[in-house]
C-alpha cells in the first residue's frame, strides 16, 4: 500500500511528541556511537542530506530549508551538501559515512553513479532514504524509502493537461543531461500526449542560453504550441522566448517558485507540477529520527509521495503565500 501525503499529518504530530525539544541544531553534536542506533531519545543525532543539487538552485535551497526545519523541530543535527557530478556526490556520501551519521538522505538523479557510496552506506548499518529522483532503483540499493514523485507519471499527468488543452505539438526541455527523472518526466508526457514530443537540451546554469534554444525552436516550427519545462528558472526562460518568437506556445512546468505562481495567476503559464521539495527535505529527517529513537519504519517498502500536485489559475492565490515563504 502506496504511503500518501494525507496521511502525512498524523506522522508529523508524532515525530512532534517524540523528539521535539528547544535546543538548537547547532547544539548537537554527532553521535559516538554505532552508526543509525540511537535508541535514547536523547541522544544526538546526526542526519547527513546530500542531494545532486548545486549551490543556490532555488528548488534545492526548499530542500535544504525543509531538512533544517524538521532538524530544528526534532532536536537533530542535519549536514546539507551537494554536487551535480556523480563522482563528487559519491565522496560526499562517503564522507558522511566516515563520520557514522544516524541516518542518510540521498537525491539519484544519476543511480549508477553513486550506487557503490549509498551501498557502503547501508552497509555500514546507516538508514539510507532516496529523495527526489532515483526511486526505482531506491529499494535495490538498500534503501528504506523513497520520499518524492513517480516521474513518469507526473510527466503523464502534464501531457493529459495540455492534450485537454486542445495542443498539438509540444517540446519538452531538459535542463541536466543525465538526469534520470528529467528523461522519465518528458517520456510520460510522450506516452499522454502523442508522438508529437520533441526533447530539447538546455543547461541549468546558463539562462540565456537556454532561453535563445527555445527560441530558436519556436521560430523555425511554429506548429509547437506547447512548451514543457522542468525546472521553474528554465520555465522564466521559455516564458521570454515565447513572448520574443511572437509564438501562441502555451508554457507549463515542473516545480513552482513565487515567480512560476503570480505568472500561472496572471495567466502567462498554464499550470506547474507540484512536487513539494519541502517534504522531500523535511520528511525524510523525520523519518529517521523516528527510526533512530523509536525503531520505526515508514513506508512499508514502498515510495512516500509529495506529488504530483498541480497549480493552475484556480488554485494559485492560494498557494502563492506558501511558495513566497519558500515551503512550496
Amino acid at each position: 500500500m502506496k504511503v500518501r501525503i494525507p496521511v502525512l499529518a498524523s506522522l508529523a504530530a508524532v515525530a512532534l511528541l517524540v523528539g521535539c525539544t528547544n535546543q538548537a541544531p547547532e547544539q548537537a553534536s554527532a553521535p559516538s556511537g554505532d552508526a543509525g542506533k540511537a535508541g535514547d531519545e536523547g541522544a544526538a543525532l546526526t542526519v547527513a542530506v546530500v542531494s545532486h543539487g548545486k549551490p543556490g538552485d532555488a528548488f534545492w535551497d526548499i530542500v535544504k530549508t525543509g531538512a533544517e526545519q524538521a532538524g530544528k523541530d526534532l532536536n537533530v543535527k542535519v549536514t546539507y551538501t551537494g554536487d551535480g557530478d556523480p563522482a563528487k556526490q559519491s565522496q560526499l556520501i562517503d564522507n558522511a559515512v566516515a563520520q557514522k551519521v544516524n541516518g542518510l538522505v540521498v537525491s539519484m538523479a544519476n543511480p549508477g553513479g553513486v550506487r557503490s557510496s549509498v551501498e557502503k552506506a547501508v552497509q555500514a548499518g546507516i538508514p539510507v532514504i532516496t529523495i527526489n529522483s532515483g526511486l526505482e532503483q531506491s529499494k535495490a540499493f538498500g534503501a528504506i524509502t523513497h520520499v518524492g514523485q513517480g516521474e513518469e507519471l507526473a510527466g503523464e499527468a502534464a501531457g493529459e493537461r495540455f492534450k485537454a488543452a486542445g495542443k498539438t505539438k509540444m517540446i519538452c526541455v531538459i535542463h541536466e543531461a543525465g538526469n534520470v527523472g528529467l528523461e522519465s518526466r518528458c517520456a510520460g508526457a510522450k506516452k499522454t500526449f502523442g508522438n508529437s514530443v520533441e526533447n530539447i537540451q538546455v543547461d541549468v546554469s546558463n539562462a540565456a542560453g537556454a532561453q535563445s534554444t527555445i527560441k530558436s525552436k519556436l521560430l523555425s516550427d511554429e506548429s509547437v504550441d506547447a512548451v514543457l519545462t522542468l525546472n521553474p528558472v528554465i520555465a522564466k526562460s521559455a516564458l521570454t522566448a515565447v513572448k520574443e518568437a511572437n509564438s501562441e506556445a502555451d508554457v507549463a512546468t515542473f516545480d513552482v517558485s513565487a515567480d512560476i505562481v503570480s505568472a500561472i495567476e496572471g495567466g502567462d503559464m498554464l499550470f506547474a507540477v507540484d512536487q513539494q521539495p519541502y517534504l522531500q527535505g523535511y520528511l525524510p529527517v523525520q523519518f529517521l529520527t523516528l527510526k533512530a529513537r523509536n525503531g520505526n519504519d515508514v513506508g512499508g517498502g514502498q515510495p512516500v509521495y509529495s506529488g504530483p500536485g498541480f497549480v493552475t489559475k484556480d488554485n494559485a492565490a492560494q498557494v502563492k503565500e506558501f511558495a513566497a515563504r519558500g515551503t512550496r
